[in-house]
Order: C-alpha cells, then sequence, then structure tokens
C-alpha cells in the first residue's frame, strides 16, 4: 500500500473527509512509480493509492468495495487485452475504471528514453471523481424527490376531499381522483385547462359568476374561504353545491407560484354529518338505541310519568340459545340473528318506547307510559309471541328462545341503572323456570312469572 500526500488537490478532493481510494493495478515497477510521481504533484489533500501487480489480487481488492477509482496499468503479465479491462470493470461495480495506457517503460523495472508524461492524470482524476460525487448526489435527490412525490400522491388519493392545484397563471397542474369525480373533468383533459374552465362556479342565488379562489388566494397570499351557495358546474353541465377554501403554494423563497383548492360535496358533507350524528346514538349491528340515546329518552320518559302519575318499565330480554347458534352456523349468521330479533323486537314495541341492545345478546326496552304491571305483563307477552315461530336467516329456519325480566318504576327503582339491573335478576328468575318465559322482580326471589309456550330451538333448513 502505498499513502501519496499531494499539494494542490483539485477542489472536489479537498473538500472530502477522506482520501480517494484508488486502486492500481500495474505490474511494472517503473510505471507504478510514474504514477506515484504523477499524484504526489496533483496538490493538497490526500489519495490513497492500493497498488496490486496482477488481475487476480485486483479482483479480490475489488470485493472488499471501498474502492472508488481503478487505474489499469498497461504491463499486466499473462492477461492483456481488453478482457482485463472488461473484467476489472465488472468487479468494480461503482468504481470508475481508467485505463492508463502504455507507460513506454521497456520492462517491469528499467525506466525508458521516451517515457509518457503522466501529468494528465491527476487531472483525470479531478474529473472523475467530481462526476462521480455530482451523479452520485443527483441519483440521490432524484430519489429523494421521487419519493416526495410519491409520498403527496398517495396522501393526496387517500383523502376524502378534493384538491385541485394550479400554477401562478391560474392554469390546472393536478387534481386528485375524488376532484376528478368531483368536477367530472378526467386528469388528463383538465391538466394545463384554466381554473375557471375546470372550476366553473357561481352563487346558487344570484347565478353570477363566482370568484377565482385561487387568484384571490395567490392575490392576496392568504388562505380565503369559498363564497356561501357555490355550485360548482361540473364537465357533464350538471351542478353540486360545494364548501371550502383556497391557499397560495410558496416556493423556498415564499415566493407564490400557484394555490390549492381543496372542496366536497356539500350534500356528502351534510350525508357524512348526519350518519355521524346517527352512529352516535345508535347500535351499529342493529341499527338499536346507543346507550347514550337510551339514557336521554329515560330521562324524558320519567319526566313524563312523574308528571302525570303514570308508571314506567324496564325489560331486560336474553336470548336463552344464541351460544348454540354461533357454534352450529357461525358468528356471520349470529349477527344476522340479533339483527332479526331487533326488527322483530322494535316491531312489537310503540313509538314512545325504546329498545337498545345491552350488550351481546342482550337488549332492554324501555315502555313509556305504563298503567300498571298488567300492562308490562301485556308488552312482554306480546314479544314472546312474535318468536313462536321461526325467524328465516341466511335461507336457515332458526327458532329463537328469549326470557325477559320486568322491573316497574318507581316501585322497583328509581335511577335506570336499577331499573336495568332489578330487570336483569328477574330475567334469570323467569329463565330457570324454562326458555321463552317472563318474570317480574322480586328481591325474595318467588317472582311474578307469566309462562309462556316453548318451542324447539332450530327447525330443520329449507
Amino acid at each position: 500500500m502505498i499513502l501519496i500526500q499531494s499539494q494542490n488537490l483539485p477542489e472536489v478532493l479537498s473538500t472530502k473527509t477522506a482520501p480517494v481510494t484508488v486502486l492500481l493495478v500495474e505490474s511494472g515497477i517503473e510505471a507504478a512509480r510514474l504514477v506515484e510521481e504523477a499524484l504526489l504533484g496533483a496538490g493538497d489533500g490526500v489519495f490513497r493509492v492500493d497498488w496490486v501487480t496482477n488481475l487476480t489480487r485486483a479482483l479480490k481488492r475489488l470485493a472488499r468495495g471501498d474502492i472508488e477509482v481503478v487505474l489499469a496499468g498497461a504491463h499486466l503479465p499473462a492477461r492483456a487485452g481488453p478482457e482485463v479491462f472488461e473484467q476489472l470493470r465488472l468487479a468494480a461495480g461503482d468504481a470508475l475504471v481508467l485505463p492508463l495506457g502504455a507507460t513506454g517503460a521497456r520492462d517491469h523495472t528499467e525506466p525508458a528514453e521516451g517515457v509518457m508524461d503522466m501529468s494528465w492524470l491527476p487531472g483525470a482524476l479531478q474529473y472523475v471523481t467530481r462526476r462521480k460525487a455530482t451523479e452520485a448526489a443527483r441519483r440521490a435527490a432524484d430519489e429523494a424527490l421521487f419519493e416526495e412525490k410519491e409520498r403527496a400522491r398517495v396522501t393526496l388519493g387517500s383523502i376524502g376531499d378534493a384538491v385541485l392545484v394550479t400554477d401562478v397563471q391560474g392554469n390546472v397542474t393536478y387534481l386528485n381522483q375524488v376532484a376528478e369525480e368531483l368536477t367530472g373533468w378526467p386528469g388528463e383533459k383538465a391538466l394545463g385547462q384554466p381554473l375557471s374552465v375546470v372550476f366553473n362556479i357561481t352563487d346558487s342565488e344570484t347565478g353570477k359568476q363566482g370568484r377565482n379562489p385561487a387568484l384571490h388566494a395567490m392575490t392576496e397570499n392568504t388562505t380565503v374561504g369559498l363564497a356561501a351557495n357555490c355550485v360548482l358546474h361540473r364537465f357533464d353541465r350538471s351542478e353540486v353545491g360545494i364548501e371550502d377554501s383556497a391557499a397560495p403554494v410558496h416556493d423556498r423563497y415564499g415566493r407564490v407560484t400557484g394555490a390549492v383548492i381543496v372542496f366536497r360535496d356539500v350534500n356528502h358533507s351534510r350525508r357524512m354529518t348526519s350518519k355521524m350524528a346517527w352512529l352516535a346514538g345508535h347500535d351499529a349491528l342493529t341499527g338499536l338505541a346507543s346507550r347514550a340515546l337510551f339514557e336521554q329518552r329515560f330521562k324524558q320518559v320519567i319526566s313524563l310519568a312523574n308528571r302525570h302519575s303514570r308508571q314506567a318499565a324496564m325489560l331486560f330480554v336474553d336470548l336463552d340459545n344464541f351460544k348454540q347458534i354461533n357454534d352450529v352456523f357461525g358468528h356471520r349468521v349470529g349477527d344476522h340473528v340479533l339483527q332479526a330479533v331487533a326488527r322483530y323486537l322494535l316491531s312489537g314495541v310503540r313509538d314512545t318506547d325504546t329498545v337498545c341492545r345491552h350488550g351481546g345478546d342482550e337488549f332492554v326496552i324501555l315502555l313509556a307510559d305504563v298503567a300498571d304491571s298488567a300492562a308490562a305483563e301485556k308488552a312482554a307477552n306480546k314479544l314472546l309471541n312474535l318468536f313462536t315461530r321461526p325467524v328465516r336467516v341466511n335461507g336457515h329456519k332458526v327458532n329463537v328462545a328469549m326470557s325477559i325480566g320486568v322491573s316497574m318504576y318507581p316501585d322497583d327503582g328509581e335511577e335506570m341503572q336499577s331499573l336495568i339491573q332489578h330487570a336483569d335478576i328477574a330475567m334469570y328468575q323467569a329463565k330457570a323456570k324454562g326458555e321463552n318465559t317472563c318474570g317480574f322482580f322480586n328481591p325474595v326471589g318467588g317472582g311474578k312469572a307469566a309462562d309462556m309456550r316453548s318451542a324447539p330451538w332450530i327447525s330443520d333448513s329449507r
């Protein structure tokens, strides 16, 4: 190994924190000396030169992977010609391979009178190393830019809002898929079009052309909201109400280079808001009232009961054979059974009553404005009678057996949780008497029960 310090290292090399690693493949001692002298006169800096005398050692050294430049000398015994250079090039990977050519030496030890001038070598190394560094930086920048663009493309393509981008002249440069669908413009046709053509908006009340939000955002250099009652005229000449805002786009120096408009279908937004509000008050599987909605209804029912000196009843419903249904038919059919039971229960109560899925295969029902326990018993029996025939689910006929416990307001409790708890106890008291029964809460365990007809669990499918 030869460590050669130069005096006037090229600029690109002087900034390196580590020396340029050069592999010299040369069997001639005089030729290697000429390379050494040339690099010594290269300037300020450090070259690290590994010298090997044959191709076999060169290939072994290249396998370590830290060589940046390969200098292929003219004196390589037993292997001359383009084959040597080609093998070096293949083994060098990203390293640059430079043929040195003939040095003019008559043999491996004696210099010749007409030795070729090697002063060109530092300049060549300067050029190739600078080019290598530049190309590596460009590749890294291109890769980073591609990753950034791909990340932005995936992000903009996955959001639910429409996104449209313009250049500083107000021409369309980008639409995400939602924007294409909402405007009706295919992306390839929209690109380069004036924004007023693709994003043609008017006031729904006056019919007048709306102010270009992108130009407004760029002129004011601030985020602006779209005017109220804004109507977008789509590619097929249909109309849709939209809402949202536009904002300027800046380059790294803070100069405005375009604008981005983010918008959405007003009706879709309202539907989503309505759906979210509905989901907040209802069970996702059955559509029955959620616990929060049930609590609201309970307060209303109790308030009316107190005002009119009436009673209310809490029914706790449990499916006796739901585990067997899941085991035989699977959870998918089990979910459909729960949905069918929910529909049956809703059909068996009044509009003023509230049905809630308490959890799993349990339901609670709040009966409003009940005259007495006899009226509550009649309502419970009505529900049991709804299930005397099989429930049809996914081509199967499934007999549903259930037990119902009843607690009365205010005799069995005044708080919602205590009424549910007492109705639950009554349900277990009824369940002990067999399937398809109901019972009233009795703290000593006797209970007032009304036995109903029992039916086989599951009928044959057809």
